[in-house]
């Protein structure tokens, strides 16, 4: 089992380039099951999802041609419509496939997903709009069984903005008969971005990033070249790394105004930030001050900047308080935190954090995705040593997290 391996207490300092999105590039990479066709994507990274995606992809069929971030997707041959269980419990996204396949071929099997244990997230969303669109749903012993002879457009309204119920809908709509319009749908860039490449295969819809998104289902689609947009958490983590090590660094390939919610807490905590077209750069004071803040649905502030915040507040002058509204167990990094000397509690989905001058290196371990990105916060803080145990929970998000932070001046290294 590998683990981070931090000398800490080093300034950062530098340019870091961001690589393309997690969050879009699943789905996208889902969605070239629907053209039958060919589909080249550009700016894939290559992280532990989207390997796991692309391997599905090969196990139903799809020829699957990989040049560094550059992915040929050729899904004429498609054999077979079930994911299969080993694959589908490494990440919660696999649920999304389940939309492709069924907008393509009218049936899917499918068991329940998997991915990092922050909370409930139930996918009663995704089958219950499954059913709106005439899909017939059976359960058996842990297998969801999809089919229909036809899927009909409707009206679905959505409980929750869910993303992935927004992105499975559309997925299982753009090939469907008549319209579909979903109301309190997410609004996050990453399904924008879904869009804008269904829609250069000749899918028809309007109001992505809104909550109103509507869907006029077209008989095929054609072929396609897709440049996947950068990955917003990955920016945002880079600038909370600059911030939390008193450094000055520049995130270039980025959209700033996908984080401005990030931006925005970054300098009321005293940080000098300078954006331009697809760059920020960010100068840090010796000490950050504290903040509140809330997560909410896009385009308020990300739960997956949470935890990355929440550590970066621990060595902030004062006292923090951090509201979590999406998901129940986001605060897991917390108690790893206090093994490194913070100063924090949790009061249900409230977190109360009063900031030290400085953090100590010790081991810790991820707890999820993003409480692993922001252990390793935590260590190229903290004086000493910090070891980062369950780091696989960090592949799956980040690509080469260690080389992108060595180059600007932090001292990490992978140890087997």
């Amino acid at each position: 089992m590998a683990n981070y391996i931090i000398e800490g207490g080093k300034r950062l300092e530098g340019e870091v380039k961001i690589s393309g999105s997690k969050n879009a590039s699943l789905p996208i990479i889902c969605a070239s099951i629907l053209n039958g066709k060919k589909t080249k994507l550009y700016n894939v990274p290559d992280i532990h999802d989207t390997q796991v995606t692309l391997k599905i992809l090969r196990y139903i069929g799809c020829k699957v041609k990989k040049d560094n971030d550059k992915i040929e997707i050729d899904s004429r041959y498609i054999t077979k419509k079930e994911i299969p269980e080993d694959l589908m419990h490494q990440m919660r996204s696999t649920v999304i496939l389940a939309g492709a396949i069924l907008g393509r071929f009218k049936e899917v099997t499918f068991s329940y997903p998997g991915g990092c244990d922050i909370g409930a997230r139930p996918i009663d969303l995704h089958l219950k709009s499954f059913k709106k669109l005439g899909i017939n749903i059976a359960e058996n012993y842990g297998f969801i069984r999809c089919s229909c002879d036809k899927i009909v457009g409707t009206n679905i309204d959505l409980d929750f903005p869910s993303v992935g119920a927004t992105e499975n809908i559309i997925l299982a709509s753009v090939l469907a008969e008549g319209k579909t319009v979903i109301t309190n749908a997410a609004r996050e860039p990453e399904i924008v971005d879904l869009v804008n490449m269904l829609k250069k295969m000749g899918a028809i819809i309007s109001g992505e990033g809104t909550n109103i998104i509507q869907i006029e289902g077209v008989k095929e689609l054609k072929e396609v070249k897709y440049r996947i947009m950068p990955d917003r958490i990955e920016t945002g983590t880079f600038l909370c790394a600059g911030a939390i090590t008193g450094g000055k660094i520049k995130v270039t390939n980025c959209i700033p105004e996908h984080i401005v919610p990030i931006t925005s807490k970054l300098e009321e905590a005293g940080c000098n930030i300078l954006i331009e077209k697809n760059s920020i750069e960010l100068k840090a004071p010796t000490r950050l001050k504290a903040v509140e803040l809330k997560t909410m649905p896009y385009p308020g502030f990300p739960t997956d900047m949470q935890s990355i915040f929440g550590t970066v507040l621990s060595v902030s002058k004062g006292t923090s308080v951090i509201t979590e509204n999406i998901f129940e167990n986001r605060f897991k990094y917390l108690a790893e935190l206090k093994r490194m000397g913070a100063k924090n509690k949790q009061e249900g989905n409230v977190a109360i954090i009063t900031g030290v001058r400085r953090l100590s290196g010790t081991n810790v371990k991820s707890t999820d995705l993003r409480g692993g990105a922001a252990m390793i916060l935590a260590g190229l803080n903290a004086k000493g040593t910090t070891t980062v145990t369950n780091i696989e929970y960090i592949l799956r998000g980040y690509e080469n997290i260690d080389k992108k932070l060595n180059k600007i001046g932090a001292n990490i290294r992978i140890e087997e």
